[in-house]
């Protein structure tokens, strides 16, 4: 396993603690000491490969992260292809959620698994059980359909108030748009 280490703009990666060492020493502000190699040591014959932070001085720090790759040509290019990913699973949400407020007027299937709030006779306590409500409704949007389905649940009598309602988002929540006339 080698060493990712970054302060600021310098950088580099090596391959022992004494490399790591001599690198640190190498930067005018970053002493050096006993602790400090000691402490890296046993970052990095600890098993876990979290980041580790040292402070320097008032709101300077180094980061030290463990990493397989050999160069730091290979480590930006990693970190490069880990932003694409984010970024692209960041435009599937919001298509998504855009998905969700389309406008597309007419009918729609909703069925929604809710926890309602039920009294236990024998002993006058509460418990929440799952209950599964389906309603054939007309809808400006999926988001119009969930907050009519919502708010019906809400005003019914037979619906406790501390009963719990999924989101929108979960898989607890289908909808199915119908078409404009059916």
């Amino acid at each position: 396993m080698n060493l990712y280490i970054r302060f600021f703009q310098n950088e580099t990666i090596v391959k022992s603690v004494e490399e790591a060492c001599d690198y640190l020493r190498g930067i005018p502000d970053i002493t050096v000491d006993e602790i400090l190699e000691n402490d890296l040591r046993r970052f990095m014959a600890d098993p876990a490969r979290y980041p580790k932070r040292y402070k320097v001085k008032g709101k300077s720090y180094f980061i030290v992260i463990k990493t397989p790759l050999e160069t730091i040509e290979q480590f930006q290019a990693e970190g490069e292809a880990k932003r694409q990913e984010q970024e692209m699973r960041q435009a599937e949400r919001r298509e998504k959620r855009d998905l969700l407020t389309r406008p597309c007027v007419g009918w729609y299937d909703a069925s929604m698994n809710f926890k309602r709030v039920v009294t236990i006779p024998s002993t006058q306590k509460f418990a929440y059980c799952d209950t599964i409500f389906k309603a054939r409704l007309k809808a400006a949007s999926v988001q119009d359909c969930y907050s009519r389905v919502i708010d019906h649940l809400r005003t019914r009598a037979d619906v406790d108030p501390r009963s719990q309602f999924p989101s929108i988002k979960g898989p607890n929540f289908e909808c199915r748009f119908l078409g404009a006339e059916i």
